[in-house]
């Protein structure tokens, strides 16, 4: 390899000749084909054809089609990945007259590497074997001319090294090289350098509008064994727009939880990439993702994307490959704020672990209701891949602060015949299809996110995991998930299911605290039924009084009938809120409210639970503005307390009023209770 075999002197020595006699061949070297022998003579600078860079390179310049016939029978080549596929030698490869025999051709993801005929069949002429099945992949895939490989990209680079992955040959496209000899990877440096490392031979494609990528994304022309000018544009790439209604808000769900000063690994994903745009009121967001694309421009441009709080790198974008615009390459072009580096780099575990609120988003095929993921089969096909979704999801589990997010649709709709309004099958199942293998183990899944709603899964027992999941399942199917659920064992008998509407994420408010709490926070949100367990951690945390003026009765427990009473509700006339402490993963439920309408009379009747710790801090009043301003937008003429006449701090809670202005209020003492009537 020509990298072991020429010492740095030698690399130094070459580019200061470059730089001091660009155009001047040395005494020894072979002329060029076609060359003129009386070009000397007559004035004309030798290779005037070639581009002022590659003079100085010349004797390495050949042909596409001289390249490819160096491919010699049995060879597995390697060919380049995404926007920096090299279209031209592999086109030329396909095209030689006498191809060589046994020829595998191995990738990660490519763009236009596979010939198809005009109904969309591949036509090449060698194996494949490919490491994620995308558009330029899959029909071949599906005819048995190419392979999937169900293997993490980051991983690709180790078993290249030991030669579990076979590399004779590799095809690249790279940048002109400046006045050292030193040519840049541009925008996919990705598995590059390993690939390169074992090869025989290495053939770039040298392309004058590749820029030059800044971080460890270079090679001496040393390495490189034959030169292929070409002058195309970049390819360029535009995720297309999440237009589905329910990817835009699995996206503003993803936005929602993403905090200040986290890091953001944004993958291939249509969702992830719609998700940023709902970041734009973030604060020092920064990136150390796989691949970056035209997404994070605007977030950029609004001084959002400042790395400030990064562990690794700190202001710097780290990845490993770009694919986007035109616009996005000019920005990445010698741009010091662009730090490329090789997969297994980027995907270090210890690295990943140590950044500030790391966050992965997949977006799946499919979940069962014990958390097992499907990422790379949709309807019985392979589809897409492995990525480096695995090393993601897993640093940003140990990541202080940090979000693995596995997101998906709830149904087919828009696929097969289905539509938005009938959807014909449910993405969430009680288990996997025999077609769909399993991605992300149930005991790596934390967030699970679908238009419906957020469910956390990490750390719950089977039957929470399946309660959660129902929640966030569309409402057409929650009621055969539940039965399905209850025979395979995962919920008991006597547990029920209400709610079947999306989660409302509109009505989640972060509360200012006030009294001995002031300058504290806490979420206050509609109750779900996974609430069930927090809530009964609150009950034992109430005095013995607070629980008799509570349920009228002295009481040690609440049995599971009494706990689903106070979250398990329809939301539409019964209505529960609580105010939870901490994070979402931890969180503390330290306040508990309800409301249950009276059909006959269109009144309220309310109840409150308080942790000792958290009262005279202002959560009683601000739960009961909070559900009086949702009971009104219901059209609830007002709320009815029962309360003990000896609960003076409650009485005056239901007499302060409920409403932006004053309401009206009566007080009936019936001697032990004390019943008060507010009406909006």
């Amino acid at each position: 390899m020509g990298s072991e075999s020429g010492s740095w002197l030698s690399k130094l020595a070459g580019g200061v000749k470059a730089a001091l006699g660009a155009g001047q061949a040395s005494p020894d070297a072979d002329p060029a084909p076609n060359a003129d022998p009386s070009a000397a003579s007559i004035g004309v600078e030798p290779h005037a054809h070639l581009h002022p860079q590659l003079r100085a390179h010349h004797a390495k310049v050949c042909t596409a089609a001289e390249a490819a016939g160096r491919v010699q029978p049995g060879d597995h080549v390697f060919v380049g990945t995404a926007c920096a596929t090299p279209r031209v030698l592999v086109t030329a490869l396909e095209r030689l007259d006498l191809r060589p025999a046994d020829v595998e051709l191995v990738h990660f993801l490519t763009d236009h590497a596979v010939p198809h005929d005009m109904a969309g069949q591949a036509t090449t002429h060698y194996r494949h074997r490919s490491f994620f099945v995308g558009h330029d992949i899959r029909a071949a895939v599906k005819q048995g001319l190419a392979d999937y490989v169900p293997l993490s990209i980051a991983r690709v680079p180790g078993l290249m090294a030991i030669g579990r992955i076979a590399v004779d040959v590799a095809f690249i496209q790279v940048s002109l090289p400046d006045e050292f000899g030193y040519v840049s990877l541009g925008v996919s440096v990705d598995v590059i350098p390993a690939a390169v490392a074992k090869a025989r031979l290495v053939v770039a494609e040298v392309n004058p509008h590749m820029p030059r990528s800044m971080g460890d994304s270079t090679l001496h022309v040393d390495q490189i064994h034959a030169l292929v000018p070409v002058d195309t544009p970049v390819i360029e790439y535009q995720h297309p727009p999440a237009d589905a209604q329910a990817m835009e808000q699995i996206a503003r769900y993803i936005g929602g939880i993403i905090e200040d000063g986290s890091t953001l690994q944004i993958g291939l994903g249509r969702v992830t990439n719609e998700a940023l745009k709902h970041l734009v009121d973030r604060q020092d967001i920064g990136i150390h993702s796989d691949v970056v694309t035209d997404a994070i421009i605007p977030l950029l441009e609004r001084g959002i994307l400042t790395g400030r709080r990064k562990t690794h790198q700190p202001g710097k974008i780290v990845t490993s490959f770009a694919m986007g615009s035109r616009r996005l390459y000019e920005l990445i072009d010698r741009n010091p704020l662009f730090s490329f580096q090789p997969i297994e780099v980027v995907c270090d575990p210890a690295t990943l672990a140590s950044q500030h609120k790391m966050v992965s988003v997949t977006q799946a095929w499919a979940v069962d209701l014990t958390g097992q993921v499907c990422a790379d089969q949709f309807g019985g096909d392979f589809y897409a891949g492995l990525a480096a979704q695995g090393e993601f999801l897993r640093g940003a589990s140990r990541s202080p602060g940090g979000k693995p997010i596995i997101c998906l649709a709830s149904t087919n709709a828009g696929t097969h015949g289905s539509t938005t309004d009938k959807p014909t099958e449910s993405r969430i199942r009680p288990q996997l299809l025999p077609s769909e293998g399993v991605t992300v183990a149930r005991t790596d899944v934390h967030y699970v996110i679908t238009e419906f709603g957020i469910a956390y899964l990490f750390g719950k027992s089977i039957r929470e995991r399946a309660l959660a999941l129902i929640e966030v399942a569309h409402p057409h199917f929650r009621a055969e998930l539940f039965a399905q659920a209850q025979a395979l064992g995962y919920i008991g008998a006597e547990q029920t299911l209400k709610n079947m509407r999306a989660y409302p994420v509109e009505d989640e408010l972060t509360l200012k605290l006030k009294g001995n709490r002031a300058g504290q926070t806490v979420l206050m949100r509609p109750a779900s039924s996974g609430d069930g367990d927090g809530i009964r951690d609150l009950f034992h945390r109430l005095s013995d009084r607070d629980r008799y003026t509570r349920f009228f009765r002295k009481i040690r427990g609440l049995s599971n009938r009494d706990v689903q009473r106070l979250c398990n509700l329809n939301f539409e006339n019964e209505v529960a809120f609580v105010a939870v402490s901490g994070s979402r993963e931890n969180p503390q439920i330290v306040a508990q409210s309800c409301y249950f309408i009276d059909p006959g009379t269109n009144l309220a009747e309310t109840a409150f639970m308080v942790h000792p710790d958290w009262q005279g801090c202002g959560l009683g009043s601000a739960l009961q503005l909070r559900m009086a301003q949702h009971a009104q937008g219901r059209g609830v003429r007002g709320f009815v307390a029962e309360i003990m006449a000896s609960n003076e701090q409650m009485i005056r809670l239901a007499r302060s009023g409920v409403a932006a202005g004053p309401a009206k209020v009566t007080v009936e003492n019936s001697g032990s209770t004390v019943r008060v009537t507010a009406l909006f």
